[in-house]
């Protein structure tokens, strides 16, 4: 027996904010609303094979960045019309010191938060 990923927990100033473009690039509900923070996730709810995402509310400053990041593929189109959708929700490109070379896009979600759009993988 093996654990699953059930929930990935990012602190935020602005839960309602992220969860919003979170929903969008995910296609993801909110799912649970408290007064420190939201809850969203597959239309499914909590439970299935993909984890949800609780956008803790935190006045904290942010310390650096992050040791962990989301990696996203398109499921419907390709990577570049994946991009310019991102793009037009809220993402902003990002440099963590890439060479122009990957083959990813490295973007940032509207708290500064990164995040990799990846080419989709053929399996």
């Amino acid at each position: 027996m093996a654990c699953r990923m059930s929930e990935l927990i990012l602190k935020c100033r602005d839960p309602q904010r992220l969860a919003a473009f979170w929903c969008e690039v995910l296609d993801y509900v909110v799912l649970d609303t408290e007064d420190d923070g939201i809850e969203i996730g597959p239309r499914e709810g909590f439970g299935g094979l993909q984890p949800t995402i609780i956008l803790s509310q935190t006045d904290d400053p942010e310390l650096g960045p992050l040791r962990l990041h989301f990696d996203v593929n398109a499921t419907d189109r390709d990577q570049d019309a994946e991009l310019e959708r991102l793009l037009a929700i809220g993402a902003r490109p990002a440099d963590v010191g890439q060479t122009g070379e990957e083959s990813w896009q490295v973007l940032a979600d509207p708290e500064g938060n990164e995040f990799c759009l990846l080419r989709a993988r053929l399996s």
